[in-house]
């Protein structure tokens, strides 16, 4: 699948950067595999250092890449937040915003490449992590990410903003079709 830019919404500010790419495709194996590549001043941000891979809980509060992934019309959800620091989260809802960490084996491969005009992340996650579709259903995604800049605000990218306020939760931001391969 192309890569799809991914905007600030109108309401925070986009602290530097010029683009934000990303992109989500199916492996051999039957992993789900997520590019962000953020373009621009990429020393206004402030990028996470690299840490012990593991899950860890309010990845959000700081520059952190996420994915929102419905079968069909839901209302069930996962999501996935994958940081710069290598740390990663995953959690199932029944519906909006009603879940808990998604207890599963995870452990998703997330590789960083940083410089002075580029941050890309790329994470796989396994197929556990990922809502089972029935015959005939696709996936819904959304794919979306939290910049904090280095004086601490924060910017929301989303491939759509639906409501006033910064809502990656939203039913009407997951507007990525992916079919099962």
């Amino acid at each position: 699948m192309p890569c799809v830019p991914l905007t600030p919404h109108p309401a925070t500010p986009a602290v530097g950067i010029d683009t934000l790419l990303a992109s989500v495709s199916w492996s051999a194996a039957g992993a789900l595999g997520f590019s962000f590549r953020v373009n621009g001043r990429i020393e206004s941000l402030r990028v996470p250092p690299r840490r012990m891979p593991g899950r860890t809980d309010g990845l959000w509060h700081h520059t952190c890449f996420e994915v929102f992934v419905m079968v069909g019309n839901g209302p069930a959800y996962h999501e996935l937040n994958f940081s710069p620091s290598g740390e990663w989260a995953a959690y199932a809802f029944r519906r909006y915003r009603d879940g808990e960490p998604l207890e599963v084996a995870l452990e998703p491969a997330v590789v960083v490449r940083h410089d002075r005009d580029r941050l890309q992340v790329d994470a796989v996650a396994t197929a556990a992590s990922i809502p089972r579709a029935g015959k005939g259903e696709g996936l819904r995604v959304s794919l979306a990410a939290v910049l904090e800049g280095v004086d601490g605000t924060r910017s929301y990218w989303a491939l759509r903003h639906p409501a006033a306020r910064p809502d990656f939760h939203h039913p009407d931001s997951l507007v990525l079709d992916v079919a099962w391969p």
